[in-house]
Formats: C-alpha cells, structure tokens, sequence
C-alpha cells in the first residue's frame, strides 16, 4: 500500500516536473498596449491557437502614458513589441529610432493607408477606431438639455458643467480629437479656430479624464449627460442597456489605428515577429472586427449595430506625420490652456 501511494507521488512529483520545464521552455514576450483590459484576453487566446509555445505578459495603460513609458525608456528598451497603440504614437516612436521595420506574412491584405508608407513598414494598424459622443437621454430630458449634432454645438451654454473628455496628454482618444478640431478649424500655432473651439468646449468641460473610455462610462452611469469617448466603448455600454445614445458630429470624426511594431532592442525578434504575423492575419482581423466598426483588411468587420454605415466616410484626413511631429508642441499649448480641469490620478 505504502509503495502504491509512494509511486503515485513519484509520478506527480514527475509530471509537475515536466510541467515547470515545458512552461520553462515557453518564450515571454514583454508586450506594451493601450488595448482595453475587456479585449486582452480574446486576442491572447486567439494567438495562442496559432502560437502555443509564446506567453504574453502585457504592461497596460492609456495611450499617452505607454508612449511616455516608451520614450522614458528609450536608452534601455524593456519591451518587445507594442501592440493596440496609437499609430500617430508609433510614428513618433519611428522617428525616434526605436522600432524594427518588418512586413508581416499578411502586410499586402491591409489596405495601404492604414499602415507605414515605408517597405518594410516601421508599424501596420489592426483596426480604426474613432470619435463619438456618448450622450445620456434620461439624464438629458431631466435637465432639459437637447441633443447635439455638431462639434459646435458642444459649445452652447445650455451645455455647462455637462461634458467630460478625456486629456489629450494621457489618452490617446484626446488626442485624436485635438488633432481632428484643429484639422477641421484650423491651428496656425496656438491661434488658429481649432483652439478658438477648444477655449469655446472648455467653458462647458466638468473635467478630463485620463481615460478614452472613462468619459463614456461616466456618461452611461448619469454622471455627466455627455462624453467624448469612441465608438467601441460607446457601442459597447448602449449593447449593454445604457441609456445613452451616439452621436457623431457631423464636421467630422477624430480617429486613430490601433497598430502594431516590433519594439527595437527586442532579445526575443522570432516571437516578436510570429506575434506580428499573426496581428496582421484575418484570423486577428476577425477578433478586432467584434469590435470595431473599421479592420485594417477590407470586408472583415461586421456592422455594428450602434455604428452608422457610413463611418469609415465620416473619418477627417489625418496625418499621421503631422500628429507625430506636432504632438509636443500640441500637448505643450492645451496643457497650458486647460489642464486645471483635469481629475486628479
């Protein structure tokens, strides 16, 4: 009987042994995003099928921050590859030398205007996503506040004390926005319309959050009526029951990819690259696809039901070099100008 069991233990104890080696003999990836914590799991999931013997360890937070992480650590690189980060972010990474230009095994399915110009590209995108105000109808009809249609009329005093957004510095959605009002209303260096209409929205702003997400949700509960937020988030609290309607201003919408590079300095540039490959497949395409309105291969996504068919129309023109290069000065100017309203961390 003794023996029996004493056998019994010895197989355990063999099989935890080769458990810790297999998972020993697994690569870690060191991956930094700006994905929500809500879509983590389904793409890691989905990657794993493709690639069982790679691990993804994420570091996560809002845009501005990982691209700051990223520049602070520029003299000793941690990360191996970024992934889910804005692509105006990893233009400015490019320029900074601190990605490895690769063309991923799916790179001639996305369409060209979403991803690097250069061949081999720097960064390729995953999905667009974009600008949409999260507007609470019960709320609203409690204060007797109409609904909006346009970026101006954000700046009406019925709307005071009434809007959050998020900060541009720390969210990547805020700086999409910023860049879209001072491409559609003009910027000229700190005097243009675009920070006319900012100096109008800021009389109106409650306050800004440090999360793309945050303004919606904080519109979903009743908080506030309205939040500047993006489609995912707002497509996905109205899916849920929230008393929140979507509007999409019709000048136009801010946006920006979600988009892959290979971080310089990677020990681990196989993986990195399998990880690519695999970002770049229709197999990803599809997991994006659930949810956002806009993939960077053609004819993927499905409709979503909250999201106007013409989106992808309704996008500005932006610039990807411009948001890049500009991105210090612009951050510098609104900071100076309306940081006070920013909640604190």
């Amino acid at each position: 009987m003794r023996l029996s069991i004493l056998s019994k233990l010895l197989v355990l104890t063999g099989l935890l042994a080769l458990a810790g080696i297999a998972s020993a003999q697994k690569t870690q990836l060191l991956v930094y995003t700006a994905l929500e914590t809500d879509q983590l799991k389904a793409y890691q999931e989905g990657f794993n099928k493709s690639y069982p013997d790679i691990d993804i360890k994420w570091v996560r937070d809002s845009t501005g921050v990982i691209t700051a992480k990223l520049l602070a650590e520029k003299a000793n690189p941690q990360a191996d590859a970024v992934m889910g980060v804005a692509a105006s972010s990893l233009a400015l990474l490019d320029k900074q030398g601190m990605l490895i230009p690769y063309a991923p095994l799916n790179l001639d399915a996305i369409m060209s205007q979403y991803r690097d110009k250069k061949n081999p590209p720097a960064w390729f995108g995953m999905d667009v996503w974009g600008a949409t105000v999260c507007f609470n109808t019960v709320e609203a009809q409690k204060k007797n506040i109409p609904k909006p249609e346009s970026w101006q009329d954000l700046t009406k005093p019925v709307y005071k004390g009434q809007i959050v957004m998020p900060n541009p510095a720390s969210s990547g959605t805020g700086y999409f926005d910023v860049v879209a009002w001072l491409t559609l209303f003009g910027d000229k260096d700190g005097k243009g319309g675009g920070w006319k209409y900012m100096d109008g929205l800021h009389a109106n702003i409650a306050q800004y959050t440090h999360s793309g997400s945050k303004p919606c949700n904080m519109a979903a509960s009743g908080e506030f009526v309205m939040g500047i937020s993006f489609e995912y988030r707002g497509n996905t609290n109205k899916a849920k029951g929230a008393p929140i309607d979507l509007v999409f201003p019709k000048e136009g919408l801010g946006w920006d990819l979600e988009a892959f590079a290979i971080h310089k300095g990677t020990k681990k540039l196989d993986a990195a690259k399998k990880l690519a490959d695999w970002a770049s497949s229709k197999d990803a395409m599809l997991l994006y696809g659930k949810n956002f309105a806009i993939t960077a291969q053609p004819g993927v996504a499905a409709p979503l039901a909250n999201v106007p068919k013409d989106y992808e129309a309704r996008l500005v023109k932006l610039d990807f070099n411009y948001a890049a290069e500009q991105r210090e000065r612009i951050l510098k100017e609104w900071t100076a100008r309306y940081d006070g309203k920013t909640e604190k961390r």
